[in-house]
């Protein structure tokens, strides 16, 4: 690996600054689930060393998203192996779908009266919030709400206004960020534990854009949205970054029936629809 390539890395893990908890998140959406779904630990503290994260904290961040009922430990010998519950891969099965495909176009709007629902949770479901207790989301044949009631519409008057529910500067500004993070990053020439450590931010930092961008569709986008050029750089580096990665993977990452696959279905249909979604 060239000593450039760890400048990038260690760069852009500094101007990040990955908590440990979400970055075994994005690890286990990354590597595990679409290879398995379990991870040794050992594999854990090795990845999250390349982002400057040490073992200590790892360690403790494994034990919470344990006790938030996140992952499932399991252990053989004198090894330690983590898996997502079923509830956590179900929905991290469902990000991986935002993140790496295109987004279905809507069919109308949906609105959502429920006053058990607060403003804060209606935004991590990418929900706008209209006032009071109502709140509207493009509606692509989501499942129906716990509680609340749920109405379709498939037009509003004075739809042009809609975006004003949702914070799109605070979207646009973590497009912003992440276009200064990676665009113009070359990876031609990153190997090894470099081209897995810069994949990983890569996904760690577009994720936390992505899955928070209802999309609403250019109609109701101002000019200067940055969505697209943000996917188009996520697109091209994921893709060049992907060989050396899964080489490094297939190498050195373990789970509980022994070393990951490089390639699997799973992975190469997230790379195909990059390809596709163009």
């Amino acid at each position: 690996m060239s000593e450039g390539s760890k400048g990038e890395t260690a760069r852009i893990a500094r101007l990040i600054k990955p908590k440990a908890a979400a970055y075994i998140v994005t690890v286990f959406g990354d590597v595990a689930i679409p290879r398995g779904g379990s991870l040794w630990t050992g594999t854990l503290i090795e990845l999250c060393a390349h982002v400057g994260i040490n073992e200590s904290l790892v360690r403790t961040a494994v034990s919470r998203l344990v006790a938030a009922s996140q992952l499932e430990g399991q252990r053989l010998g004198r090894r330690s192996y983590y898996c997502l519950n079923e509830a956590a891969d179900l929905q991290f099965r469902q990000a991986a779908d935002v993140i790496f495909g295109p987004v279905p176009l809507a069919k109308g709007w949906r609105i959502l009266h429920d006053p058990a629902l607060s403003p804060d949770e209606a935004r991590r479901q990418r929900m706008g919030h209209m006032g009071g207790h109502v709140y509207i989301q493009p509606d692509r044949g989501q499942a129906a709400p716990a509680s609340g009631l749920a109405f379709h519409a498939q037009s509003l008057a004075g739809s042009a206004n809609i975006a004003q529910f949702w914070d799109l500067e605070a979207l646009q500004s973590g497009y912003a960020r992440f276009l200064a993070l990676f665009q113009g990053l070359r990876a031609d020439s990153v190997v090894g534990a470099q081209a897995l450590a810069l994949r990983l931010l890569l996904v760690h930092a577009y994720r936390f854009v992505i899955l928070r961008d209802p999309h609403l569709g250019l109609t109701y986008l101002p000019s200067t949205w940055s969505a697209s050029k943000a996917k188009d750089v996520f697109r091209q580096l994921y893709l060049e970054l992907s060989p050396a990665a899964d080489r490094y993977i297939q190498q050195r990452c373990l789970g509980v029936d022994g070393p990951l696959a490089g390639a699997t279905p799973a992975t190469e249909q997230r790379k195909h629809a990059l390809s596709d979604d163009h």
